[in-house]
């Protein structure tokens, strides 16, 4: 199975970064529609359509996109256990697990929305939207550049 890996790695690479590209699309775009949402009234036919988009995003795209974008990377670093030596991977999976904590965090909020319980203001959910930006341009310069 290793052989596999490595000798198909750029296709692996490939669905590796196509799952973070959805994942972060989703992360950049879910807190746009609780921004919209923290401005609906509750029990609105604006709020109950965003709580279908909210839950679809996160389930049909967020979720999946993650599971793939660790699998396939998991995957890679299998097939190619040096990478582990390297400083600059060990910052990207530092960061990689702050950008799921943020994920969870983005799920906890549309937990909060469902019940009409939503606590943050459309400004907070403005701020916390450069969170992913700030960890996806860091960890494309880890990537990228490998400066360790």
């Amino acid at each position: 199975m290793k052989e596999f890996i490595f000798a198909h790695y750029d296709v692996f690479k490939s669905l590796h970064l196509i799952a973070v590209i959805s994942w972060m699309a989703g992360l950049l775009y879910l807190p746009r529609l609780f921004v919209y949402h923290a401005d609906a009234d509750k029990a609105s036919e604006l709020s109950e359509t965003l709580k279908i988009m909210e839950r679809k995003l996160l389930r049909l795209i967020m979720n999946p996109a993650m599971i793939a974008a660790y699998i396939f990377g998991v995957l890679m670093i299998w097939a190619n256990a040096d990478l582990l030596k390297m400083p600059w991977m060990h910052i990207k999976i530092t960061l990689v697990v702050l950008m799921t904590v943020f994920h969870a965090a983005r799920a906890r909020w549309r937990k909060a929305f469902v019940v009409d319980a939503n606590k943050h203001s459309h400004k907070f959910y403005r701020r916390v939207n450069e969170i992913p930006t700030i960890l996806m341009i860091v960890i494309v310069f880890m990537v990228i550049t490998k400066p360790f």
